[in-house]
């Protein structure tokens, strides 16, 4: 069962499920309707909702503001060898906002989705850093 749930807004469903699904490793748990699935990914649960659709996490606030994909906000995929990954993921054609980044406690690169929301993904490269 999922222990961390995050929804992202995404232009269109079904090539966001897509991608997660065949570049990152997830699976479909639920595709009710056009304008919402959910995937999953070990602890992870992934919400994907289209802005302005129907009640749900893509509709409209109280005040006219509409949700939409992108921003920097993101979370993490632990991955045992970032090389590889970012060279599959570049080979598959998947877009990134950064090359490899040597940080304190790992690497990273960010890809996006279709929608243009960021995934980072990540390598420890100290034990206090992992993910699990």
């Amino acid at each position: 069962m999922a222990t961390v749930s995050v929804r992202y807004i995404v232009d269109d469903v079904d090539a966001a499920i897509a991608f997660y699904r065949d570049h990152l490793g997830f699976t479909e748990v639920m595709h009710p309707a056009p304008a919402f699935a959910m995937l999953a990914r070990g602890d992870l649960r992934l919400a994907l909702s289209a802005p302005g659709g129907g009640p749900g996490g893509g509709q409209a606030m109280p005040d006219g503001r509409v949700p939409e994909p992108g921003g920097w906000n993101r979370f993490a995929l632990q991955v045992d060898d970032l090389d590889t990954v970012v060279a599959r993921l570049r080979a598959d054609g998947v877009p990134f906002r950064s090359e490899i980044i040597e940080g304190i406690g790992g690497r990273q690169a960010l890809v996006d989705d279709p929608a243009g929301n960021p995934v980072e993904l990540f390598q420890p490269t100290r034990a206090e850093a992992r993910l699990g």
